[in-house]
């Protein structure tokens, strides 16, 4: 009887080494002489991975992973701790893996912002919604804008569960009077993947647009950035 063949990136019974496979299917050569696109994310994957373990391969372990968090989306937001409860997956592996999902987000991030000139919130979410929109805790940042309304850089205020006491204007502002910045755009995450702003998101842009008021600075606008999906303060009418 013989047995149905199978393609060798599938998953296989037997878990052949990938050393054992004809040279133009192992991940590494098939990259070199066919270029990354032509590559699956298991196998992509399986290169950051490197080797496996026992009889399981790099592009086995790969399949897994995808396979158990649904998409290189969702792997692409776990910690170390995530992947070190594979076998296979030590901790050397597991920061390659992230080091690499934060180098995709920062080159997504990077296209759009070289000279970046800020004329609606989607200019914004282009450019930030690759970098924030993975990260499991809230981030606030500050983007400082010349007369131009042209992004001069971003500043990280705090990372962690927002709060009066932690974001306060005297830090949201130091940045931009050193700058000197024209004027101000508020961004923040919201992992939940729930764009609408909490008591405490009004709270905080309320003080900070009465700070902004004295020391002449004004505040475009504060933008939560939740997974897809975003929300505009100013578009909300939420910064009077």
């Amino acid at each position: 009887m013989t047995r149905p063949t199978k393609k060798v990136g599938e998953p296989s019974l037997y878990h052949s080494k990938i050393t054992d496979w004809p040279l133009d299917e192992r991940p590494r050569e098939k990259l070199m002489h066919r270029g990354a696109a032509a590559l699956s994310d298991a196998e992509l994957l399986a290169i950051l991975i490197r080797a496996g373990t026992g009889r399981i391969t790099a592009v086995d372990l790969a399949k897994t992973l995808l396979k158990d968090f649904r998409s290189v989306e969702h792997l692409a937001t776990r910690a170390v701790q995530d992947f070190r409860q594979y076998k296979g997956l030590g901790e050397v592996k597991a920061i390659s893996l992230i080091a690499a999902f934060e180098l995709g987000r920062r080159a997504a991030s990077a296209r759009g912002s070289e000279k970046m000139q800020i004329n609606s919130p989607e200019d914004v979410v282009r450019v930030y919604q690759p970098l924030l929109r993975d990260l499991q805790q809230e981030v606030f940042k500050v983007l400082l804008l010349d007369s131009a309304n042209h992004l001069l850089r971003d500043v990280t205020i705090t990372t962690g569960l927002l709060n009066s006491s932690l974001v306060h204007p005297r830090e949201v502002f130091r940045a931009a009077i050193l700058e000197p910045a024209a004027s101000i755009i508020l961004l923040h995450n919201h992992p939940s993947g729930n764009p609408d702003p909490s008591s405490e998101d009004i709270q905080i842009t309320r003080q900070l647009v009465e700070a902004s008021k004295v020391v002449g600075i004004p505040i475009h606008d504060h933008l939560i950035i939740a997974l897809e999906k975003f929300t505009s303060f100013a578009e909300r009418g939420l910064l009077s």
